[in-house]
């Protein structure tokens, strides 16, 4: 590797010449390697490429240096920090913990990231209110993080605290097993349980053992200065021009809301109800270049995927269409399970379609989601005032905070569509990219079991009794 032969050149050359500094040598080579992990907090390379909030702001930061990004993967969090110790990346961006016993062997950079540090336990289990009632239970975290420097520095205060630390696994495969009953409590930050809570709706906060960590880049120890003081410059930027924000947004914006009932219930009917309509979203997504589980998370916002849904004001069937809509699309049986999902995917591209060219995606996606909700009149409306407020209206981060504006007299009497419930909406997009997420999360499982155990793919599906229809109000 250049930057292990530049290491050895630098030790062989001794005190006869100065060798360049990493970012030197990081700017002649072109390349900027950085280390991180596979996880949905740091890293994941997904059938649409790679993503995760750690790769969008490392590829940000390559493309700021000028030089290509070559992202070096481990899979745990332990591996990380002898992967850049070794001299086999320029840094680490892995959602790094700031922790004494780190700062002996690297350097940090500027915080960009504040998370809490939560004690997780099983609903029904018992809630410890106290330390004392954790005593003598069994916690696991996961091995080389700040959750085990957290449980040694209280061991300090509770000599009878133990616990056990795994290498070879990640803050999502202990959550399981709190999940399972496997094991009493782990430590998770913030962000990974607000994801995966989606996904284990059984678990809880029990304690908050820190507030505030601050997650940060690490660095070659007394080796990165201009790397380091760059990178800090970087992300201050970043910060400040807002797409920080839209960074955070686009990987943790639909885990704010946790609805613990709901969820369960999305669980419980993906089993009882989806079966009867998949093959439906499977096609109709075919049919419109979509995602069928992204059009099977619509449908279930709109009707709980219940054919015969209607609500107060007229709307009707499993995609929840009005009558208009379905004259535009040409559907005379909008209650029909099939005309209706063809139906709202039809529609739905055609929002896509309308939104403009410079919106990026994920973005895109959720405007469009908004457009189907609102309408997307109200949606130009909404680009206007985010333009009139200096924001960005190609972000949905910005859209997202002006909707709610359109219920106001001083913004809707300014724009030609006037006014919107626009707080809807923001609570529409941020539901179906939850329910999305389990989606996505429910089914790349199945796969993977289907792979283990060597299964058919014409297994046929289990056989299910569809609810009784309920009015939806």
């Amino acid at each position: 590797m250049r930057l292990a032969l530049y290491i050895a050149l630098a030790a062989l050359l001794g005190t006869c010449s100065t060798a360049p500094s990493l970012l030197d040598q990081i700017l002649e080579v072109g390349q900027l390697r950085v280390v991180t992990r596979d996880s949905p907090t740091a890293f994941v390379d997904g059938p649409e490429g790679p993503s995760g909030p750690e790769y969008d702001l490392v590829q940000a930061f390559a493309e700021d240096l000028g030089v290509a990004l070559v992202i070096e993967t481990v899979q745990s969090v332990s591996e990380v920090l002898p992967h850049l110790i070794e001299g086999k990346a320029h840094m680490a961006a892995a959602g790094l913990s700031i922790t004494d016993s780190r700062r002996e062997y690297v350097d940090f950079g500027h915080p960009y990231e504040l998370v809490d540090m939560h004690l997780i336990y099983k609903l029904g289990t018992g809630k410890p209110r106290s330390i004392d009632d954790v005593l003598g239970r069994s916690i696991e975290v996961v091995a080389g993080t700040s959750h085990a420097d957290m449980l040694t520095s209280l061991q300090k205060m509770y000599p009878d605290l133990v616990w056990t630390e795994n290498a070879d696994v990640e803050v999502a495969n202990l959550l399981a097993k709190v999940a399972a009953a496997e094991v009493d409590f782990t430590i998770a930050d913030s962000t990974e349980f607000n994801i995966q809570r989606h996904f284990y709706p059984d678990l809880r906060v029990a304690l908050d053992l820190e507030i505030g960590d601050p997650l940060a880049w690490a660095f070659p120890k007394d080796a990165a200065e201009a790397l380091l003081s760059r990178a800090d410059d970087f992300l201050i930027d970043f910060d400040r021009s807002g797409n920080l924000a839209q960074v955070k947004d686009r990987y943790y914006g639909h885990t704010d809301k946790f609805d613990y009932v709901g969820t369960r219930n999305f669980i419980r009917h993906y089993e009882s109800r989806l079966p009867r309509y998949r093959a439906m979203f499977e096609e109709a997504a075919a049919e419109w270049a979509l995602d069928w589980r992204l059009l099977a998370a619509i449908a279930y916002q709109e009707s709980h995927w219940r054919s015969g849904a209607v609500s107060p004001t007229g709307v009707r069937g499993i995609m929840m269409l009005t009558e208009d809509t379905a004259d535009y699309l040409g559907i005379d049986d909008r209650v029909d399970p099939r005309n209706s999902i063809f139906g709202g995917a039809q529609y739905y591209a055609r929002q896509t379609e309308r939104v403009a060219d410079t919106v990026d995606e994920p973005d895109r996606t959720w405007m469009a989601l908004a457009a189907y909700n609102v309408g997307f009149n109200h949606i130009k409306d909404v680009r206007q005032i985010v333009e009139w407020q200096g924001g960005n209206p190609d972000t949905w981060v910005d859209i997202s905070e002006a909707l709610p504006l359109l219920s106001q007299r001083e913004w809707y009497s300014r724009v030609p569509f006037g006014y919107a419930r626009g707080w809807e909406p923001v609570l529409y997009v941020n539901n179906i990219r939850a329910y999305y997420n389990i989606l996505q999360w429910i089914t790349t499982n199945e796969e993977a079991e289907m792979r283990e155990f060597d299964l058919p793919d014409d297994i046929a599906e289990p056989a299910t009794e569809e609810p009784a229809e309920v009015e939806r109000t």
